[in-house]
């Protein structure tokens, strides 16, 4: 695993989150070893509010690539937080290999957890599902 976690808490400072006070943080590793950042942004209408990881997968996509294999998502939290459920399918359509891909959920000290999409998302909703 990379040291995503600087970069993230970086990143996270940035976050424009006036509503929830919420800010998070994402860092991810494209199939080609380049780095990608998020973070999250509200807006007064909530939903179009933006996680940070949707934001990271954003960037990712605007500079070229299609995969990931890992991501760390930091919030200023005892536990972390991990990936809401639309980032959670989001993040399985960009994952290199569900089984593999890891998403480490942190907190400013570090690390709290790691998880495989897979894991975060079982029998998840793919391409697969659109073919006649």
């Amino acid at each position: 695993m990379m040291n995503l976690l600087p970069q993230a808490m970086q990143v996270m400072a940035n976050a424009h989150a006036p509503y929830s006070k919420f800010k998070v943080g994402a860092v991810l590793v494209d199939e080609n070893g380049k780095q990608h950042a998020g973070c999250n942004f509200e807006n007064s209408s909530y939903g179009a509010t933006i996680c940070a990881e949707r934001n990271a997968i954003g960037a990712m996509v605007a500079a070229g690539a299609r995969k990931f294999t890992e991501i760390v998502v930091v919030t200023d939290t005892p536990n972390g937080c991990p990936p809401c459920g639309i980032c959670r399918q989001v993040l399985a359509e960009f994952a290199q290999d569900p089984n593999k891909t890891k998403v480490h959920v942190a907190n400013t000290k570090g690390i709290v957890k790691s998880f495989t999409i897979a894991q975060l998302l079982p029998e998840a909703f793919d391409s697969s599902f659109l073919k006649p």
